[in-house]
Order: structure tokens, then C-alpha cells, then sequence
């Protein structure tokens, strides 16, 4: 309820200002917390287009929200399609961050999850 009441307040915002992409991810969050992946993953997909919408790009929010939609997806059963997009988000933080930085070494976390779901 909280994370509707947050997109329902920020709704009306212009997509720039970062409060409306912000409060789709905190929905898509609280939809895959109470377990209904399904119903977060059309946010996560337009919380992911609005951020590829921005200029100039940020690119460690697009690639978290793409790591995010990953689990989503392994969630709902979709494994070669979590899988694939892990892995292409574990080479990009690699090649932005080394891999000795902490965000790469949680996705590769989330690429070793989807190994053995």
C-alpha cells in the first residue's frame, strides 16, 4: 500500500526531476517483497525506460534497475532471460567499476543466484 501511495503522490511529476522513476522503484520493490513479481515487473520496465529517457544517462541507475528487473524476472519463472541480463549487467559494472568494487561484487551475487535457480 505504501509503495502505491508513493508512485500515486509522484505521478504527476515531470519525468526529469528523478521523484517519479524514484517512486516506481520503490513500487516495483514493494510488489517483489510481498511476493508479486508479476505486477512489479511492467514497473520495473518503465521505471528502466524513463531513466534511458534522461540526458545525459545514469548509467549505474540504469544498471541497477536492470539488475533489479533480473531478479524480477527470475522470480516469474523467466531464468534464461534473469540469466542472460545478469550477465550482461555483471561485464558492464566490471568494465565501469573493476571488479573489486562492491556494487560488481553484489552482481555477481545476483549472477550466481541465477545460475541456480
Amino acid at each position: 500500500t505504501l509503495g502505491w501511495a508513493c508512485w500515486k503522490t509522484y505521478l504527476g511529476r515531470p519525468e526529469w526531476d528523478g521523484y517519479s522513476c524514484y517512486a516506481m522503484q520503490i513500487l516495483a520493490n514493494a510488489l517483489r517483497t510481498v511476493r508479486r513479481p508479476e505486477e512489479a515487473l511492467p514497473v520495473i520496465e518503465a521505471s528502466l525506460a524513463v531513466l534511458r529517457r534522461f540526458s545525459p544517462p545514469d548509467l549505474e541507475a540504469i544498471l541497477t534497475t536492470r539488475i533489479n528487473l533480473s531478479g524480477c524476472l527470475l522470480e516469474i519463472g523467466r531464468q534464461d532471460e534473469a540469466l542472460a541480463l545478469s550477465r550482461d549487467v555483471y561485464a558492464e559494472w566490471v568494465a565501469l567499476k573493476g571488479v573489486s568494487h562492491q556494487v560488481t561484487i553484489t552482481c555477481g551475487i545476483s549472477l550466481a543466484n541465477s545460475l541456480f535457480m
